[in-house]
């Protein structure tokens, strides 16, 4: 087998998994000797043939290469052979990617989606039974992801450590720590043996996205008494910009101002600092989530500011920022991030 330790205790579970979703109470498994082109276990049950390929990672970066040779490893032991993918735990990116490439999966925590012929088992909502214990290192941290942004808002250029650090405003030793991770985790590659560049753009937000938490900002939601969301978002701008508060759009009014794209009550913009009482009186700001129309949203750190740029009267946080936070976003938020996924970071899947 190619895993060891841990990862192959873990391998040792699936045949037993996968009978039970089958409800199945027998199988066969084969362990093919040792190589990157055979698989890790060949399962015989329910009267199919599965090839099976274990990750102990759902990133979607790994899953989409992990999928294209479980499908072509498949094909090398039958015409009917399922191809399969295991991990401990399949997030929304990875089952996204196993979809897009048509393979099955299943999760060792009891997830599952296999749909073949003769063959239709979906089971979700089971949780993790593999959170990790303490802090684990998180490359899509606050200041982590300045890196990821930028690269993100210059895919189809290569930055060395040091230019990083200054595009970012972040110590060189920082960078390199994270960047080594971003290469580990094969989201970025070093095209001239040393400069970094993204590897799949399209792979990288989706994961980003799945561990983004909106609700990790600072948000001041409340109620402005306004005819309508576009004279709320001119009034709001407009005292902003007359006390030089710098300021970007995101949410539902971002997306609306890059894609003309679902309509919305709730306006949602970034401030550098908390809103002074000064502010929140000459704005008529009655703070409260009840009936909000109004989120001031302080960030966790600066970085997302980058890439903004002004779109008619106003600023607009990046694409990339206002993708990641419509995820936090209620009305049809999740309607917006598809139009702006597909109009503004449609990359292609480009390697």
């Amino acid at each position: 087998m190619k895993a060891h330790g841990a990862s192959e205790q873990l391998i040792r579970e699936i045949p037993e998994a996968l009978s039970e979703l089958l409800g199945e109470t027998g199988y066969d498994v084969r362990e093919p000797a040792e190589g990157a082109e055979n698989p890790d276990l060949i399962v015989q049950a329910a009267g199919k043939l599965f090839v099976v390929e274990y990750k102990q990672s759902s990133a979607a970066a790994h899953l989409a290469y992990a999928a294209q040779l479980v499908k072509r490893l498949s094909k090398k032991f039958s015409r009917n052979a399922i191809p399969l993918l295991a991990v401990p735990f399949m997030g929304e990116a990875g089952a996204r990617v196993c979809a897009d490439a048509e393979v099955g999966w299943l999760d060792l925590s009891g997830n599952a989606r296999i749909v073949a012929p003769g063959i239709r088992v979906i089971v979700q909502g089971n949780p993790n039974r593999f959170l990790p214990r303490g802090r684990p290192p998180n490359i899509f941290a606050p200041k982590s992801s300045r890196i990821i942004r930028w690269l993100l808002l210059h895919p189809n250029e290569s930055f060395t450590q040091r230019e990083m650090a200054k595009l970012v405003d972040l110590d060189e030793g920082f960078v390199s720590k994270i960047t080594s991770r971003l290469e580990s985790a094969g989201y970025v590659s070093r095209p001239n043996g040393s400069a970094i560049q993204v590897r799949n753009p399209s792979l990288l937000i989706e994961d980003w996205r799945e561990a983004y938490v909106f609700s990790r900002h600072t948000i001041h939601a409340g109620h402005i008494a306004a005819r309508s969301s576009e004279l709320l978002l001119s009034r709001v701008c407009s005292a902003l910009s007359s006390r030089k508060m710098q300021y970007a759009l995101t949410g539902l009014a971002g997306a609306w101002e890059y894609t003309r794209f679902a309509g919305y009550r709730l306006v949602s913009l970034y401030t550098k600092s908390d809103p002074s009482q000064e502010l929140i009186e000459a704005l008529g700001f009655k703070e409260g989530t009840r009936g909000a129309n109004l989120w001031l949203v302080v960030p966790n750190d600066d970085g997302v500011f980058h890439g903004s740029v002004t779109k008619g009267k106003f600023r607009c946080a990046s694409p990339i920022q206002v993708y990641l936070d419509l995820k936090g976003h209620p009305e049809r938020a999740s309607e917006a991030a598809e139009r702006l996924k597909k109009e503004l970071l449609n990359w292609n899947g480009a390697d």
